[in-house]
Formats: C-alpha cells, sequence, structure tokens
C-alpha cells in the first residue's frame, strides 16, 4: 500500500494505517529535529509531541505537501512554541531574581518596600513604564509619549488601565472588593 492510500485510509479513521504511516517517518523526523535541536531527549520528545499532533489533526493534512513534509511543519512550530516558552520562562526568572535583589537592596537600605511595588513588578513592562514615568516621576503624557516613542492618546490608555489593574491588585490583596 503506498502513502497516498495510507492518508487516504488515515483520514477516514483507520488507526493501522495511521500507524503505519507515522512508523514510515519517525525515524526521519527524529533525525531532522536531532539536527535542530542538538538534543537527543528533546528530540524524540518533540517527535513524540509531533506524532501525538498529527493522530489529532490528520483530518486537516490537505495533500499539496508531502506528508513528511506536513511532519517537519508540525515538529518544527511545535519547536518554535517550546523555545519561546523557555525564553518567557527564562525572563520571568530573571525578572524574580533582579525583583528580590531589589526588596534586599531597599532592606538594606532602610527603604520602603510597598505593596505597589510587588504588583508593579507582576504588570507588562509596556504599561509599568509610562504608570512610573508618570506617577514617581511626574512626566506629561505628552513626554512620556515621546519617550516611549508612542500616541499621547496610547500612553494616556495604558496609564488608566494599568492603574485600574493596580487598584484592583491591592484591593485583593487587602481584602476589599470593588
Amino acid at each position: 500500500m503506498d502513502e497516498k492510500d495510507l492518508i487516504r485510509k488515515a483520514k477516514k479513521g483507520d488507526t493501522l494505517a495511521l500507524s503505519k504511516l507515522l512508523q514510515q517517518n519517525y525515524s526521519f523526523l527524529v533525525k531532522y529535529l536531532m539536527k535542530v535541536t542538538l538534543h537527543p531527549q528533546i528530540a524524540e520528545d518533540l517527535t513524540q509531541e509531533t506524532m501525538i499532533k498529527c493522530i489529532e489533526k490528520i483530518h486537516l493534512y490537505n495533500g499539496e505537501s508531502k506528508f513528511s513534509s506536513w511532519l517537519i511543519t508540525i515538529a518544527t512550530n511545535l519547536f518554535i512554541d517550546q523555545q519561546r516558552r523557555k525564553k518567557r520562562e527564562k525572563n520571568w526568572l530573571e525578572q524574580e531574581q533582579a525583583l528580590r535583589k531589589m526588596k534586599w537592596n531597599a532592606a538594606i537600605m532602610n527603604e520602603e518596600w510597598t505593596d505597589v511595588l510587588d504588583v508593579l513588578a507582576q504588570i507588562n513592562e509596556e504599561i509599568r513604564m509610562p504608570i512610573v514615568l508618570k506617577h514617581y516621576y511626574g512626566y506629561s503624557y505628552k513626554e512620556i509619549g515621546k519617550i516611549m516613542g508612542i500616541a499621547e492618546g496610547t500612553v494616556k490608555s495604558r496609564v488608566s488601565n494599568g492603574l485600574k489593574s493596580v487598584r484592583k491588585e491591592l484591593a485583593e490583596l487587602e481584602g476589599v472588593r470593588f
């Protein structure tokens, strides 16, 4: 049975045909992912995830590209998603470490570390920055827009929405509901 017959049957729910397709492409996919990840265990894990995704989405395969190309596309997207997750996790960890260091430095210098700063630390920097510039340093919306390279209206919106979020978080910390 050729690949096209296997695909046709697999799309109709034939698990044996799908199994055969996956077996035929498994080593090819592992080798590809080994070259991409340079890590055998990650390559194996991604291959498994790709196979699972293929099983779930076989009905979406349209036959415009080779089946192996479709699998590579799935595998590549899974790898890219994994890298993005790792980068976000790394950034979060770095931010947490920096925050702990700032708290420690504040304690050493007998400076107050408020709940507001804890809440601000949880907000995306695109929102945190205009709030800090406006309410800690007194810049105008227009000045903040120039500093950040965004429209004055965008600054107003970010400050307004950001402050609502800060108030909500502080109220929850204090057990108060709006």
